[in-house]
């Protein structure tokens, strides 16, 4: 279908959703022989999930495409991983020693937390 029509069914604008697709959040596809945009079920799936997304976390498309590209893109999602030890959103990632010493203890069959160790 062509975007007037994809906008109608949505509820949108052909210009929300020129721009939804500029930010990444729909495929990039052109049908046709003069190249106009075309949009199928899928596509309107993706929208909609999109909106659903960005109304029930009060994001903009903006921040939903950066997410995407967060989860996407390693080095980006590393980065934001440092921003939250820096500012105490995240927790500091657990030591390689803290990591051995929870295998060791589920292969032991423990849950609890061992006593300190005396110094």
């Amino acid at each position: 279908m062509r975007i007037t029509e994809a906008a109608r069914r949505l509820g949108t604008t052909p210009r929300m959703l020129r721009y939804r697709e500029t930010l990444g959040l729909l495929p990039r596809s052109r049908g046709g022989h003069n190249a106009q945009r075309t949009y199928d079920e899928r596509d309107l799936a993706a929208v909609k999930l999109a909106l659903d997304l960005e109304h029930r976390y009060d994001v903009t498309p903006a921040a939903l495409a950066f997410a995407l590209r967060a989860l996407a893109e390693p080095s980006v999602a590393a980065d934001i991983r440092n921003l939250g030890y820096r500012t105490g959103r995240l927790s500091a990632p657990p030591t390689q020693s803290q990591i051995d010493r929870d295998r060791a203890l589920r292969w032991l069959g423990r849950s609890g937390v061992l006593p300190p160790r005396p110094r």
